[in-house]
């Protein structure tokens, strides 16, 4: 650990909040229908898209058809790339000559993208073609991030309404978000990749003789266009197999601090978005404190086990920190600093290697996902998970005084309590589940790299990603057989929409309540108390979940890792 680390780590928690309020602003005036800079050149684009879908801007929608329609919408996002992964082989654009995607791949990759996990059992330089890419993987890369925050602002006006029944129009939400704040950021955003040296071409392959003489592919194609919306809307799926990793995804320092100050960027925004439309931002800076605590608190341990490696690492004479797995570019902190950036944000981009961390360093990303992700979290989905947690927190505070616990001016009753439950609760079924079938299933034992507990922790982080719409991977694990794509495919469908409805419910509970005044006994939920309250909450449901399953794995693997120096 050193002085330069820590002033990277700073340097990137001051732009990130430097940049909450402006992004929080504007995404307020957006999704309130209000004129913004951009407005005269786009105002006649919505309508028209309005017009063309045959959508009713003023006509608002109860939750539950707010929910139909955009579980529908997804229905035709998985056709869509289903059918151009299975048909790609006739298709345009495929310089390679790749052939069609087998049938449990497809079914993998497509549910993988609609749900903004972007889990990848291929290589896409080596499996997919220029087409399934930009039109397939890029496009639901916008319309799946759009839907997380669609469906946070639809949540956050269960809290703001009263005695309505509507929560917005879920057509009207996403064309807003895709329309006003991911592409505009989404063009700039490219031309500074560009400009960092990364490729934008629907040319060929490129053949080069290497310093040996020997003869080398090198795969090219649109990626500046993908990486900045994979970025941006926390998918995190790669152009190129090694994702962020690799030169072409992450040319330089400086692209990498962009990405991950992108990753974070509209995530930490939303709860300066929660705040402004309550009526008191403080409520909003709230929720990131508990945010940023979680993370700053990953971010110190992820980096303490990396920069001091372990006693197995140091007998064999190699001493400075773990660099196994790591670009020599961007080193040790950058490398642990994006970890967690990544798993806190539900992004599944890597630029280094998962699988080669220490034990506790390759924890806090494990962690950060069994906790369900709501440390920043993907862009919207993060938000409604640590509300859900919120309105948890709020009932645990009104059973120890005894009163009815109250949130921003609604009361939380049984129906919102039992639906955070729920929504949590699912978490764990399926990430402990299948881990469960996975090390004892011949079959999917197979595909193990590694036995003991680091074998048992690359099946529990496979399926700990999957759920909680994470996308990364301890690779080594063989993931692109039958079981895996479709286990795996299960638990990224369970985790992303069965979390949904119950939160979708809730919004449609609390939008119909009544505003409640403060009063003396209001428990106040702008303060260093409620942010204590919030943390241990998260803390111990997630405790009751994780630490059985770490104790297997990361754990004995760190102590077996430095037995010499604990023994």
């Amino acid at each position: 650990m050193t002085v330069i680390g820590w002033i990277q780590i700073i340097l990137f928690c001051a732009i990130v909040i430097a940049l909450v309020k402006p992004l929080g602003w504007y995404m307020t005036r957006v999704f309130n229908g209000e004129h913004t800079f951009l407005s005269p050149v786009l105002r006649p684009v919505e309508r028209a898209i309005y017009w063309v879908g045959g959508v009713d801007e003023r006509r608002e929608q109860h939750w539950l058809t707010y929910t139909v329609a955009m579980l529908l919408f997804h229905v035709g996002g998985f056709a869509l790339i289903y059918g151009l992964m299975r048909l790609q082989a006739v298709l345009p654009f495929n310089p390679a000559g790749q052939s069609a995607v087998a049938e449990d791949l497809s079914f993998n990759t497509a549910i993988s993208f609609i749900t903004n996990t972007n889990w990848q059992n291929y290589g896409g330089e080596s499996t997919l073609s220029y087409l399934v890419q930009m039109l397939g993987l890029t496009h639901q890369n916008f319309l799946s991030a759009a839907t997380g925050i669609a469906l946070a602002m639809a949540l956050i006006r269960g809290f703001t309404r009263s005695s309505m029944r509507t929560v917005g129009n879920f057509w009207v939400d996403v064309t807003r978000c895709t329309l006003y704040v991911l592409l505009p950021i989404c063009i700039v955003y490219a031309l500074f990749l560009v400009w960092q040296g990364m490729p934008q071409t629907l040319g060929a392959y490129v053949d080069a003789t290497t310093l040996e003489g020997g003869k080398q592919t090198i795969a090219l194609g649109p990626v500046a266009s993908q990486v900045a919306i994979k970025m941006l809307g926390t998918n995190g799926g790669g152009f190129f197999n090694a994702n962020a990793a690799h030169p072409f995804e992450n040319p330089t320092a400086l692209s990498n601090l962009v990405q991950m100050i992108s990753i974070f960027a509209l995530g930490a925004a939303m709860t300066n978005v929660f705040g402004r439309m309550v009526g008191n931002e403080r409520q909003g800076w709230a929720i990131f404190s508990v945010m940023g605590i979680l993370f700053l608190a990953g971010v110190i341990v992820t980096y303490w086990a990396e920069a001091n490696g372990t006693s197995a690492l140091q007998a064999l004479g190699l001493t400075g920190g773990n660099m196994e797995g790591k670009e020599v570019r961007f080193g040790i902190v950058a490398s642990s600093l994006f970890a967690v950036v990544t798993t806190a944000a539900s992004c599944g981009a890597v630029n280094a290697m998962h699988d080669s961390f220490t034990a506790l360093g390759g924890m806090i990303p494990l962690i950060n996902m069994q906790l369900g992700e709501v440390i920043i979290g993907g862009v919207g989905a993060g938000f409604y998970g640590m509300l859900l947690f919120v309105v948890l927190a709020i009932f645990v505070a009104g059973l120890m005084v005894g009163r009815t616990p109250e949130y921003v001016g609604k009361k939380i009753e049984a129906r919102e309590v039992k639906m955070a439950m729920l929504a949590i609760l699912v978490l764990p079924l399926m990430y402990l589940g299948w881990t469960a079938v996975g090390v004892v299933l011949p079959s999917a034992v197979a595909s193990m790299a590694n036995a003991g507990p680091h074998g048992f922790t690359e099946v529990l982080y496979a399926f700990t990603s999957a759920t909680g719409n994470n996308g990364s991977a301890f690779g080594g694990l063989t993931g692109n057989t039958l079981f895996y794509n479709l286990t795996l495919a299960s638990a990224m469908f369970v985790g992303r929409f069965f979390m949904i409805v119950p939160a979708m419910a809730i919004a449609g509970s609390l939008v119909e309540k009544k505003s409640i005044p403060a009063s003396a006994g209001t428990f106040p939920t702008t303060g260093g108390l409620f942010v204590g309250l919030v943390i241990g909450v998260i803390l111990i449901i997630g405790g009751l979940t994780f630490f059985p399953a770490l104790a297997l794995g990361p754990i004995v693997e760190h102590l077996a890792m430095n037995a010499n120096t604990l023994f």
